[in-house]
């Protein structure tokens, strides 16, 4: 069993690595996001599901760093207003209430950022900016029986995501120290 877990996990990491190949499109649209996020005065974020979780997890990264953060569906969220960013996450990019809330946002006038493995997706042609990754990973048996469903894409979005905070961090001149300051202690 030990050999077996190992093995998962060792093509989890190779495949999830292999999916994070940034080209330049991909580096646009992170570039975008990075910008679009330091400016905006409210962010946005959305996604359903396991991309949902996702889209929860960098929410709380981005409110240790003192940014105004919601999650779309929450009781305390705001209306989205033109000054703000959603950033929205869909490994399929065809979710319905993906594809609306992409739309509002941008009907708004607000920036919608899409994170998505499907460059042809409605999601992607509704977003102002697209993130495209996991999109180049082959659907085989291993594949299916390591990683089923979304899971390639969900493990890549949360390194993606982590992997852009400590570029906020230098860019608002955060530390480890000020983000433990803000992080939620419920005891």
């Amino acid at each position: 069993m030990k050999s077996t877990i190992q093995e998962n996990i060792d093509y989890l990491c190779k495949t999830v690595q292999e999916s994070l190949k940034i080209n330049d499109d991909c580096l646009k649209g992170v570039d975008e996001m990075l910008s679009a996020i330091l400016e905006a005065d409210k962010i946005f974020l959305y996604g359903v599901g396991r991309s949902g979780l996702m889209a929860k997890a960098f929410a709380i990264r981005l409110v240790q760093l003192g940014l105004d953060v919601f999650f779309v569906g929450e009781s305390n969220t705001p209306m989205v207003e033109s000054n703000a960013v959603a950033i929205i996450i869909s490994n399929t990019g065809q979710t319905m209430s993906v594809v609306q809330t992409a739309n509002i946002v941008r009907r708004i006038g607000a920036k919608a950022i899409a994170i998505t493995s499907d460059p042809h997706s409605k999601l992607a042609h509704a977003a102002s900016t697209n993130i495209i990754i996991a999109d180049r990973i082959p659907q085989n048996e291993q594949m299916t029986h390591c990683a089923p469903l979304g899971t390639v894409f969900e493990q890549a979005t949360a390194m993606l995501l982590d992997g852009l905070v400590p570029i906020l961090m230098t860019r608002l001149g955060e530390s480890n120290d000020s983000m433990r300051k803000r992080h939620a202690i419920w005891v």
